[in-house]
């Protein structure tokens, strides 16, 4: 079979969840082809990397509002149609595989659907409508447009992909979709290497280190973390912890701001886009990890990567108490159930304080991402969904 996936918010291999799925596929015997935007140091625009052909398209960037999401959808619309019919042309597919969001690219499908009976299998990463109304704080017209999209994607499909199961209930009942059409895919980390050294330098001297991976938008709440950290050295009077933010996005430079309005340059480091080594390094050597994506109507719908990984590096974690969150940590976190900075530093420090309770949530962590949630799962249930789509 050949298989084009079509992603628009990250480029690949840096798009794990996206990645491990192409790699699934390739090994299962189908021929992948990978289309993504040009970003986050991933521009060459044709590349063929563990056999698995990837076509990289120009966008105009990461936006951060109305402008900057028009410019951003137009242009990676227009490259991913120009993308897409040169795979066509060098040897077609099968099977179309949608990555949201956002829920524009069944824009990308339908031609090829219509007019060379094309499957589509629609992979919902996030559920688009509530991304946009955490985003801007209300409903209106495009809120409803968005609606409208993630709609017609449905209508579209062949065959459907959710992360977790409340994802899937919503898109059940919105899609209207039988209960075969639907297949729950997990985003779980495969093969980290989580026997690398810890690097004590990171702490520098200090006798714990805090740690935050991911994307730093306007709905991932890491102001709360770092305000979380004003309040742990200023409130509380700990000079004790060293705080380690990795990662980048739209909300990254006003971050970098508040944290020299509030005094913590030197005790929180902010070291933006970071390579696999830096990263997988700083994982092992923090104490404890942090989730502060704010509890809300979006975030209580998503499987965090970050969560996934601090429990594949056996760490304990502190997380705002968002639905799917608490389902994928269980006892591996402690939770914080208001959206409270105050809040999220005391519970830092209770768990800080107590070695012997970090230590059996790391364990409970690693156990249960090897168990119910390992990508091995993930798995059957990505080629079921594919033989859906071909039935």
């Amino acid at each position: 079979m050949r298989v084009l996936i079509v992603v628009e918010n990250l480029p690949v291999p840096l798009d794990r969840r996206v990645w491990q799925e192409a790699c699934a596929l390739r090994e299962a015997g189908h021929e992948v082809t990978v289309i993504c935007p040009q970003m986050r140091g991933f521009t060459q625009p044709e590349e063929k990397l563990e056999g698995i052909q990837i076509y990289r398209h120009w966008i105009s960037g990461e936006a951060g509002g109305w402008r900057g999401y028009f410019l951003e959808y137009v242009t990676a619309l227009w490259g991913e149609i120009g993308c897409a019919l040169k795979a066509w042309r060098r040897g077609g597919f099968d099977v179309i595989h949608l990555c949201n969001p956002p829920d524009l690219l069944f824009l990308v499908a339908l031609p090829f659907k219509l007019l060379a009976g094309v499957r589509v299998i629609y992979d919902v990463h996030d559920l688009w409508p509530e991304m946009f109304e955490a985003k801007f704080g209300k409903r209106g017209l495009f809120y409803w447009a968005v609606r409208l999209a993630e709609r017609c994607t449905l209508a579209l499909a062949d065959g459907v992909m959710a992360t977790n199961q409340s994802v899937l209930q919503v898109i059940q009942k919105r899609g209207q979709k039988n209960d075969d059409e639907i297949f729950i895919v997990r985003t779980a980390p495969d093969q980290l290497p989580t026997s690398v050294p810890a690097e004590p330098a990171l702490k520098k001297g200090k006798r714990y280190l805090v740690g935050y991976i991911g994307v730093m938008g306007n709905a991932d709440g890491v102001d709360y973390l770092i305000k979380a950290a004003e309040h742990m050295l200023k409130v509380r009077g700990r000079s004790d912890i060293q705080f380690l933010l990795m990662g980048s996005g739209p909300e990254y430079a006003e971050l970098v701001n508040l944290r020299a309005q509030l005094g913590l340059v030197d005790c929180v480091d902010l070291p933006g886009r970071v390579s696999n080594e830096f990263l997988f390094t700083g994982l092992q050597t923090m104490d404890l990890g942090v989730a502060c994506d704010p509890i809300n109507d979006y975030n209580d719908h998503c499987t965090m990567n970050k969560t996934l990984e601090y429990m594949a590096f056996s760490k304990a974690q502190v997380m705002f108490g968002t639905r799917e969150g608490r389902f994928s940590a269980g006892d591996a976190a402690l939770y914080v159930m208001e959206n409270s900075a105050a809040l999220l530093g005391d519970a830092i420090l209770s768990l800080l304080d107590d070695a012997v309770r970090r230590q059996q949530m790391g364990e409970i962590g690693y156990q249960r991402l090897h168990g119910e949630l390992s990508w091995s799962q993930s798995v059957t249930e990505l080629l079921k969904a594919y033989e859906r789509s071909m039935a």
